[in-house]
């Protein structure tokens, strides 16, 4: 296996560690499938339909969100929403993610010169 294939293994790795956080974040107020797939296009977190929907329904068999058909439009829309347990999950794993981040920040932000434990 190559650099390129290698590398983008390993992106699609970290971007699957970090989706259900980036999903929970949006849904605050009800969206559609759909509607997710943009938002997270737009802020470099692509997704593929075949991978969110089941997702969206994990995390309502989770108790995260629930769901509701809309029938008013052109088609029907079946919209995810947060739950009180979903605030509080993402509440979690925002607190988790940021102290996360923070400690990969200082490993990476360390001088390559620091003695090896080795």
């Amino acid at each position: 296996m190559g650099k390129e294939e290698t590398l983008a293994g390993l992106l699609m790795e970290l971007r699957r560690g970090t989706i259900v956080l980036c999903v929970l974040s949006q849904l605050k107020q009800p969206r559609y499938g759909y509607d997710l797939v943009k938002i997270l296009g737009r802020h470099h977190m692509p997704v593929e339909a075949n991978t969110l929907y089941p997702l969206l329904r994990r995390l309502e068999g989770q108790g995260l969100l629930q769901s509701s058909w809309e029938t008013g439009g052109a088609k029907p829309r079946k919209y995810y929403r947060r739950t009180p347990m979903g605030d509080e999950v993402l509440s979690a794993l925002t607190r988790h993610w940021k102290r996360t981040a923070e400690s990969v920040d200082d490993l990476l932000e360390e001088d390559d010169d620091a003695p090896g434990l080795d």
